[in-house]
């Protein structure tokens, strides 16, 4: 039986949990003294473990003042990346059980999405990792409510996917960082928290075939589509990959709706038997959502969310940085339905909370929870672009890393972590700015992953800069009624000289002229100095656009989950160098175009 809904006379149903757990972070307005708190809980709780010892093992670190502790962590034990973790985390993951990262034994290992690196990284995995993820949901809903206040006992339409565990040599549990909390006591308590639970069960979440669990999550989030009060997912990817699903998917589920059956293409008994549970014959409600569908259908699925789920009051998805480029099919969908920033965080530690949900994706930031991590920041300032310099292989010059407390507005910094699950100073890689501040924390601006991702000599173009240069050039696409459905792109140096290569899936017809067009107009929009002149003097060559059929970035989705990853984790590659990749992208390129942009200077 569906729980009763209703609104409390305020217009918020969880007034005290909302008061509760602001309250609570009004740890932000002593964020310094927080953190430095918070490092010596780390410390102490880990002290002489062997990462550890080689700096502070002389050290009586239970005796230290706190702030000559922080003094002394900071001096001594040198900045990290993971690469530096990784020996000890596979002597724990080969059975190893000393205090090696951290005095409690590890039991569960997290895998990296593998976005960055080309592969995925265990990070470890502790019951503080699945608290810290209950407090930044219910935080963030919490904020959410003030604006956007829910019904108790509503539905969430939440496409999420947990991915196959396995076991390591030493018997421990590796799956992504959201499997381990899909299964955690956690995941059940945030529902009744916040008094709003998922569409579907947990047979659905867990089946392990994201195309059986993403029709089942469209069928129950239609069979319960009065009751949905907001659309969610791990990221943006997720719910628009859904909803392109569902335009093909749409009879077939308003079938199982109408006779309370479910379709021969969901094969895992479990799943169908927890489906096949819940749902039951329904013919009135097909027939409305079959007439709204064939409306749809003639409108390219304009204002798709808000006429199948009426009642839903936004979306809700992280949406920065690669997730990005399909807010614009996603605001197709929506329909002027609000789109709300997800949190931010890493499979290493979360970082901070969206306190201001109101604010559309590109202008939103992250206030920093200073109780889930010690957080330094290491300044960077951009390069003055010199030509005739060599091969650099950063954009940035960085200074020494200073701590929460004096981080300064307008500034770019890298983050660095010092955890409770064993990972000390080490660097994440995110380039963040201070937008601002919430009481005491600052707020973040997430700006691209340190890591470039196009470069060939002297130029240098991060993540973002892709994604202007690719908004410029569908532009013109849009303009020919064809819609950019996914890219990414790779630094071609197998042949002399060098060339980006830029690849499209495209949705629609769009004539050979205009493509031509489009990939003369990315080429001209990269703006960099050292991309300019490179062209200019023919020491990079022109940039060409390869056109992939359909289907094609699905293929390259099929490749992420069956090497481990999970739906909810997946994150296309802005930039690839992975052969496995590039033979999917290359064997499906049915056009190349090379830009003329450059030939007349």
């Amino acid at each position: 039986m569906e729980p009763a809904l209703s609104y409390h006379s305020n217009g918020n149903c969880n007034t005290t949990i909302d008061s509760d757990i602001i309250t609570w972070f009004d740890v932000s307005k002593n964020a310094g003294s927080v953190q430095t708190q918070i490092l010596s809980r780390i410390l102490k709780q880990n002290h002489g473990v062997e990462y550890l010892n080689k700096w502070l093992g002389s050290y009586n670190i239970e005796e230290m003042d706190v702030c000559a502790l922080e003094s002394l962590f900071t001096s001594v034990v040198p900045l990290a990346s993971h690469a530096d973790f990784e020996p000890y985390i596979q002597k724990i993951a080969d059975g190893e059980t000393g205090p090696i990262l951290t005095q409690q034994p590890l039991t569960t290992l997290s895998l990296s999405s593998g976005t960055t690196e080309g592969r995925q990284k265990f990070v470890p995995f502790t019951h503080h990792s699945a608290q810290t993820t209950l407090q930044t949901f219910t935080l963030a809903a919490a904020y959410r409510s003030r604006v956007y206040p829910t019904r108790e006992g509503g539905r969430i339409l939440e496409f999420i996917y947990s991915s196959n565990q396995f076991k390591t040599k030493g018997g421990l549990t590796v799956g992504t960082a959201t499997t381990h909390y899909y299964a955690s006591e956690e995941f059940k308590i945030k529902q009744e928290k916040t008094k709003s639970f998922t569409c579907s069960p947990y047979e659905v979440i867990s089946g392990g075939d994201y195309k059986q669990s993403t029709y089942c999550h469209l069928l129950l989030g239609l069979f319960f589509s009065d009751h949905v009060e907001f659309i969610s997912s791990a990221f943006v990817y997720g719910i628009v990959q859904a909803f392109r699903s569902f335009e093909d998917l749409w009879k077939e589920i308003c079938n199982d709706i109408r006779h309370g059956t479910l379709s021969s293409t969901i094969k895992l008994p479990k799943m169908r038997e927890a489906v096949l549970g819940i749902i039951s014959s329904n013919p009135s409600l097909a027939s409305k959502l079959e007439a709204a569908c064939k409306e749809l259908e003639l409108v390219d699925w304009f204002g798709l969310v808000p006429k199948l789920w009426p009642n839903a009051k936004f979306i809700y998805s992280i949406m920065t940085g690669s997730m990005q480029p399909y807010l614009k099919k996603l605001r197709h969908y929506a329909n002027g339905l609000p789109l709300v920033s997800a949190d931010y965080g890493s499979t290493e530690s979360w970082i901070g909370i969206n306190v201001d949900p109101s604010l559309p994706p590109e202008d939103v930031t992250f206030a920093v929870v200073p109780t889930f991590s010690y957080f330094e920041f290491i300044p960077l300032y951009r390069h003055k672009q010199d030509c005739s310099s060599s091969v650099v292989n950063d954009d940035f010059i960085e200074d020494k890393p200073i701590p929460l407390s004096k981080v300064k507005v307008g500034q770019e910094y890298e983050i660095v972590l010092t955890t409770f699950t064993g990972l000390y100073r080490c660097r994440l890689g995110d380039v963040v700015e201070v937008a601002g501040f919430h009481n005491g924390t600052p707020k973040l601006d997430f700006i691209c992953r340190r890591k470039l991702i196009l470069t060939i000599n002297i130029d240098k173009n991060t993540e973002k800069d892709l994604q202007i240069v690719v908004e410029k050039g569908s532009q013109l696409l849009n303009k020919a009624h064809a819609e950019l459905v996914d890219f990414t792109s790779y630094a071609d140096v197998s042949n002399q000289p060098g060339c980006y290569v830029i690849f499209w899936e495209i949705k629609g017809e769009a004539e050979d002229k205009v493509l031509d067009a489009c990939c003369c107009e990315m080429d001209v929009a990269f703006v960099d100095h050292g991309y300019v002149v490179s062209r200019k003097t023919i020491s990079i060559g022109p940039l060409e656009l390869c056109i992939v059929e359909r289907g094609t970035f699905k293929k390259i989705l099929d490749y992420f989950v069956a090497n481990g990853g999970a739906l909810g984790q997946f994150k296309t590659p802005r930039c690839t160098n992975n052969p496995f990749i590039l033979n999917i992208l290359n064997a499906c390129t049915i056009k190349r175009f090379r830009s003329t942009a450059y030939d007349s200077t």
